[in-house]
Order: structure tokens, then C-alpha cells, then sequence
């Protein structure tokens, strides 16, 4: 297993990453846990449970509780997304005619014709949201709501892929909407509760010190979007507001946790969350956008001879993070910065982890699961 090590302390080291975390589970069972610290000796040490923000791969765990509803018979996925959520525009304005055909699957699938390239992204534009709207700051979930449903879509539903994070703060409002609790509840209850996770939550712009969770690094300050004071923070500590990003970007959790999550579709019976077949739905190829790779309700997915690859990236100033899937092997990849103009290729750890993967000639036969939940 010593493959894994290596690949992360060379990752870490020529980035500059302080804190990171390793998780590898093989047919459901966990079989390699590892947190790993490179930097000054003051720096605290990176234990195996301590949570991360994990940034979009918070998407699949969306997807999952919207299937979830469905399978249940609580959510129709074709249902309009205005079906459940108010898409008022704010007064003086008009909405966007075909906003009515935007629906939970192709929100799920960033087919909702929001394209963040030509309007840009409304999660990340907080102060220019606000001189646009008369809002003031933090904003709330519901002024970015009121504010897009007052803009043109940038395509028509379900006709062009773009990644979309404002289509996952939609569904996140649809499910607490149905489930009548919040997001956060009814997927810590109903999602997570199963297999008995139990450190993920919702994480919090001004996490400082937060007992559990890793100190974020960036190199870079902005203007606080969390009031109006014009203070320069830390970008990752109020440079954004993490509290309006829970369904596209704002879970944390710690590696063994994320793969311990995955056994809802590692191990479907054994987990009791989603059926095979809803497990498929999940990963079907979308109405547009299909091939090689596609996007389903959370995922990217790949289909191989033996199965299906799927697998996430996220990254938000201070986090980058991987999780994937593929031939009975899962691995969770966490760290507490991400690139920022060193020019350096951050996705490698994608081939590198599988690579390490593929050079263990004999796996452990201890399960570590009971060691974690």
C-alpha cells in the first residue's frame, strides 16, 4: 500500500499542500485510511476522520437524495422545478418563458440553459448580485433566486451541457420543498443515516477552528461577501458564502466518510438506500450531452467493459478534491488548497491514484470500516 503514500507526498510537496487525506475501499469494505500533513512542525496533524469541504463533490450527494425521493414516489424528476420552488422575479421584471421547462433531472444533469461562461455564475458574483438588486449582503438563498429568475436563459432546457452550479441550489430547494425539513436534515437522516455517516454536515464560510475540520490556504484575499463592511478577509473565510452553496458545493466531510457513502452504490443491498435500478437512473446518458462521458444526476460517468467510471472533482479557493468509482474500487482524495496559478496539472491525481491501485499485489484483508463508523 505504500504506492498511495508516495503518490500523495509527491503531489503535496510540489504543490505546497499542508493538509490532505486518503481514502480506498474495495467491494464496500475500507481498505486504506490515511491523513497526511506537510509543513512547518506547528502545523496540527491531519488525522483520518478530520472533514474538508469537498466542494462540488456535493453534487452526487444531491443527486442521491433527489433519486432517493423519487424511488419513493415523492419526486417526479420531469416535474417542473417551478413545480416546488418560487421562481418569482423581483418586481419590475419578467421571467424567462421557458423557465417552466427547467425540471429536476435537467437541473441534475446541467441541462436547465443557465451557462455560467455568458452570464456568469450568480453563486460567485455576491456583490454584484446585490448592486444589481438592491440586496443587501449576506444574501440569502431566495435573493439569488429572485434575482436569476429575472434574467434570460442562456439556452433553451434541455438542448446544451453546462455546468451549472445555481441548477443544484435549485434542486436542494426542490427536495427541502418535498421532504418539508431541510436539505441538510433530510439527507443527513435519510441519505447518510443508512450507512451510518455521521461527521458529514453543511460547512460554514467562517469555519475557523472548527473542532474536526483542516485550516483552508490560499494566497489570495478578497472583499468579504458576508456584509457590507468592505473588510479584505481570506478569500477561503468570507471571500464566498458558503451557506447558499449546500446543494452544488458546501457539504464537508472527511475521505472515509465520502467512501463510506459510496457503498449506497457500491453495495446497493447492503447500504438500503437506492435499488439497482435507481442506482441506473442515476447514471443514465441525458436527453443532450450524451457519448463517451456523460453527465448524470451528480456524476460524470463513463461506461467500461467491466461496469461503469464515475467520478468528481471539486474545487473552491482553499479545497480540491477527487472522488470516483470504477471496478468494485473507490477512492476519496482531499486537500486544503487548490491551484492557483502555479501552472501545474491538479487533476493528475486522477491516473496517479488508479496507478497506485493497479501496484497492490495483495490487498489487506482487514476491514478498517469499524474503525471509522
Amino acid at each position: 500500500m505504500a504506492h498511495f503514500d508516495t503518490v500523495m507526498r509527491d503531489y503535496m510537496q510540489a504543490r505546497g499542500i499542508s493538509a490532505g487525506s486518503l481514502a480506498v475501499s474495495r467491494q464496500g469494505r475500507i481498505a486504506l485510511a490515511r491523513g497526511y500533513t506537510w509543513a512547518d512542525p506547528a502545523v496540527a496533524t491531519t488525522r483520518e476522520t478530520d472533514v474538508f469541504r469537498i466542494a462540488s463533490l456535493s453534487k452526487n450527494i444531491a443527486g442521491t437524495a433527489a433519486m432517493l425521493l423519487a424511488q419513493r414516489g415523492d419526486l417526479d424528476l420531469d416535474a417542473p422545478v417551478g413545480d416546488f420552488v418560487d421562481l418569482s422575479p423581483l418586481p419590475g421584471r419578467t421571467a424567462d418563458p421557458r423557465l417552466g421547462q427547467v425540471t429536476v433531472r435537467r437541473a441534475l444533469q446541467h441541462l436547465g440553459g443557465w451557462n455560467r461562461d455568458v452570464s456568469g455564475d450568480p453563486l460567485w458574483r455576491d456583490h454584484a448580485l446585490a448592486a444589481e438588486s438592491g440586496f443587501g449582503l449576506p444574501l440569502s438563498e431566495e435573493d439569488v433566486v429572485a434575482h436569476v429568475s429575472g434574467l434570460p436563459l442562456d439556452a433553451a432546457p434541455g438542448t446544451a451541457y453546462s455546468y451549472s452550479n445555481y441548477g443544484y441550489l435549485l434542486v436542494s430547494r426542490v427536495i427541502a420543498a418535498v421532504t418539508g425539513s431541510t436539505f441538510e436534515d433530510f439527507t443527513v437522516s435519510d441519505v447518510l443515516g443508512p450507512v451510518d455517516v455521521a461527521r458529514m454536515r453543511a460547512g460554514r464560510s467562517l469555519a475557523q477552528g472548527q473542532a474536526g475540520e483542516v485550516r483552508y490556504e490560499s494566497k489570495y484575499t478578497a472583499t468579504t461577501v458576508l456584509d457590507a463592511s468592505g473588510a479584505k478577509v481570506p478569500t477561503p473565510y468570507g471571500g464566498f458564502n458558503l451557506e447558499n452553496q449546500l446543494g452544488n458545493g458546501g457539504w464537508v466531510a472527511s475521505a472515509v466518510d465520502l467512501v463510506r457513502y459510496c457503498t449506497v452504490y457500491d453495495t446497493p443491498g447492503a447500504a438500503g438506500v437506492l435499488t439497482p435500478a435507481s442506482i441506473d437512473e442515476v447514471m443514465a446518458v441525458p436527453e443532450t450531452g450524451g457519448g463517451a462521458t456523460h453527465y448524470g444526476l451528480g456524476w460524470y460517468v463513463r461506461p467500461t467493459a467491466n461496469g461503469r467510471n464515475t467520478w468528481h472533482f471539486g474545487s473552491m479557493p482553499g479545497t480540491y478534491t477527487f472522488l470516483a468509482r470504477s471496478n468494485g474500487y473507490t477512492i476519496a482524495a482531499l486537500f486544503n488548497r487548490r491551484g492557483e496559478g502555479d501552472g501545474l496539472n491538479w487533476g493528475e491525481i486522477d491516473p496517479k491514484l488508479w496507478s497506485a491501485v493497479n501496484a497492490v499485489g495483495t490487498w489487506p484483508s482487514e476491514d478498517l470500516t469499524p474503525r471509522y463508523f
